[in-house]
């Protein structure tokens, strides 16, 4: 096991008004952070969750709440079951993008037999990939284990790619007739 280092995030905010208790938990997931129990989240000590930690941080202080960041180096099983948490975090996202670009690619196989060669058909699909863009690159900024998984997504996501570029030649030789 490599040498790791955590960060535990303990956070109290008052109970009302929820709105910022539900402010932090918002960024703290945005980040990566994953939640070990009431109040206690968790990330690897990279400087990759800087800024957010400092957003989480003053949203803490909105809501009149404390903020304490531990530094942690966790030993034996402590390390493994810190790693497991996180990545298992990682792998459901992963996960969860990789079926949505298939969704994404079974729409446009869809759109290619029904023939649905419109400019706004294209475009919709155009803010489709785009939505899957941003989603890679959240994703990919938060995966600082350099899971197999992103890799994996990459390719998912240039599939997406080929096949939306295959439907724009289809719908500009449907409009655009030569």
């Amino acid at each position: 096991m490599i040498d790791e280092h955590w960060l535990l995030i303990l956070v109290q905010v008052p109970a009302q008004p929820s709105r910022h208790r539900v402010a932090v938990w918002r960024e703290l997931r945005r980040i990566g952070a994953v939640p070990l129990s009431p109040g206690t989240w968790l990330l690897p000590a990279h400087p990759a969750f800087d800024d957010g930690l400092s957003r989480a941080e003053a949203l803490v202080a909105k809501g009149g709440g404390s903020w304490t960041l531990v530094d942690a180096a966790p030993r034996a099983q402590g390390a493994i079951t810190l790693r497991h948490a996180f990545e298992a975090a990682r792998l459901e996202e992963w996960k969860e993008f990789t079926a949505d670009c298939g969704k994404f690619e079974q729409e446009i196989a869809k759109e290619i037999s029904r023939e649905k060669f419109t400019f706004a058909e294209l475009e919709e699909e155009e803010q489709s990939l785009e939505r899957l863009r941003r989603w890679y690159r959240e994703l990919k900024s938060r995966d600082v284990l350099r899971l197999p998984q992103a890799g994996d997504a990459a390719g998912h996501l240039a599939r997406c790619i080929e096949a939306l570029e295959g439907y724009a030649s289809l719908v500009y030789d449907a409009k655009l007739p030569q």
